[in-house]
């Protein structure tokens, strides 16, 4: 069905277009953003990586946490607090879309010592 549009033709080898699925690009980009957000507490990634993904809020919350982390890591030396968000990896992640542009993602992020559930709000801005 033509739908008064004009097409220009494909070349016969060309891959087929599909729009873009806009719930794996968020799933992506809270995978990314909560893979960066641990390795910034476990002290191997700086946290103004994550400038352009957080609200200044968020980001001053999350360079609180990490330094409070390294602080008590130096206080007392504890071997378990050092292992603390090491070698995290995202296991799986859940998004939903709550309102036009607005999306909630919950993550399960495994490290050396625990599982822990993850949750974010992704907002799209004028800027992305």
């Amino acid at each position: 069905m033509d739908h008064g549009r004009s097409r220009t033709p494909r070349p016969p080898n060309a891959p087929e277009l599909r729009a873009v699925d806009e719930t794996a690009e968020v799933r992506a980009i809270a995978r990314g953003t909560v893979q960066a957000a641990m390795e910034v507490l476990a002290g191997i990634r700086p946290v103004h990586q994550l400038a352009r993904r957080l609200d200044p809020r968020c980001l001053g919350n999350l360079q609180h946490r990490a330094s409070l982390i390294r602080r008590e890591i130096t206080r007392t030396g504890n071997p378990a607090l050092a292992r603390l968000h090491r070698n995290s990896i995202v296991r799986s992640v859940r998004v939903c879309e709550v309102a036009e542009g607005v999306f909630e993602a919950s993550a399960v992020v495994v490290d050396d010592v625990r599982a822990r559930a993850v949750a974010v709000r992704l907002e799209r801005s004028k800027q992305v």
